[in-house]
């Protein structure tokens, strides 16, 4: 293993430029409890655009090594680890118990190797592409959690899903379809609303020229006050900003507003009378545990869950990638192979 790697370093919060591939970062050692991994293939999140930038209250020990999601091959074994060896393939959980994320409190897995503590890591079954596996912590394992875990969408509910062009769109229009829901999406052009048509969606709606609330009330009536007639059964909502409102109009009696994220804004405006008269359900959702992953490595081996990857991009082009995020260009997963 050489001493050195290259690695995308974030040395201070800004714009995108503020971030460089560089060559000669030190490779890390295995230390007790930690293993080294030979990282196979990472993917970003909205959340990288946010640890760019940086985030009040957050404070980034700089520089650091971006990136949460991540999967590869031990290529180094620390004191202290009992029930994992060289050669084994293995999922990252982002989630550092100690320190905190991956790839924002500790140097992530836009880098050739990435040190480890062994309570992260999951092994990964030889159908999964190491692709396809760094795919999936936050955003599927965040759908997993809001729709499977919460046991929110049922067969034959309409679900509605703000956002799902994205990581986690995509993987909550994939993860409702399979619970048997009529899933209605919504993204920024036609040309992702045909994507998604084709990836399971039943509905898609241009939120740049159709108001989604409107659209789901002309569809499926007003909701009524005294009866569940009407409207949807879950909206999915991890924008917030301006479309909560809207939200809250166009579910049924009893139906649940389900929210992981304000990536739109974290302070709108509200209207309780939506939520007492209409009875409606209000569920967070928060972060993804090992048997999310597990379960949803589970679906990806056995053809189930196929996630869903805008495109391939090496760690020189990492930069670029994250952008296409940022600016939101993409459908699904943008992975990044060092």
């Amino acid at each position: 293993m050489s001493k050195t790697m290259k690695a995308l370093l974030l040395s201070e919060h800004g714009d995108l430029d503020q971030l460089k591939v560089v060559t000669d970062k030190p490779a890390p050692t295995a230390t007790a409890g930690h293993v080294v991994i030979r990282v196979g293939a990472s993917s970003f999140n909205y959340h990288d655009v946010f640890t760019v930038r940086g985030m009040p209250g957050i404070k980034v020990p700089l520089p650091v090594v971006i990136g949460l999601d991540m999967a590869g091959e031990i290529v180094e074994v620390g004191d202290d680890v009992a029930d994992w060896k060289v050669g084994d393939r293995v999922l990252v959980n982002p989630l550092n118990r100690a320190k905190g994320l991956m790839g924002e409190m500790l140097d992530g897995g836009m880098a050739e190797y990435c040190l480890v503590s062994a309570q992260q890591l999951i092994a990964l079954p030889e159908k999964v592409s190491y692709e396809d596996a760094a795919a999936l912590p936050v955003a599927y394992g965040t759908a997993h959690r809001m729709l499977i875990t919460h046991n929110t969408v049922k067969a034959g509910d309409r679900v509605v899903v703000l956002g799902a062009s994205g990581g986690v769109g995509t993987a909550c229009v994939i993860l409702a379809k399979l619970l048997g829901a009529e899933v209605i999406a919504c993204a920024g052009s036609d040309a992702k609303g045909e994507q998604l048509l084709k990836i399971g969606a039943d509905h898609v709606i241009n939120y740049r020229d159709t108001d989604f609330s409107k659209w789901a009330i002309a569809q499926y009536g007003k909701p009524q006050r005294r009866n569940n007639e009407g409207g949807v059964d879950v909206v999915i909502n991890f924008t917030g900003g301006d479309t909560w409102v809207p939200s809250l109009k166009c579910l049924k009696r009893g139906g649940t507003l389900l929210v992981c994220g304000a990536t739109a804004g974290h302070d709108p405006k509200e209207d309780l009378r939506y939520v007492w008269s209409f009875e409606l359900n209000i569920k967070g959702s928060n972060s993804f545990y090992d048997d999310n992953l597990k379960a949803l490595l589970d679906m990806v081996a056995d053809g189930s869950v196929k996630p869903v990857i805008d495109r391939v991009v090496p760690l020189e082009q990492a930069a670029e990638g994250l952008a296409l995020i940022r600016d939101r260009e993409v459908l699904g997963k943008v992975i990044v192979k060092p």
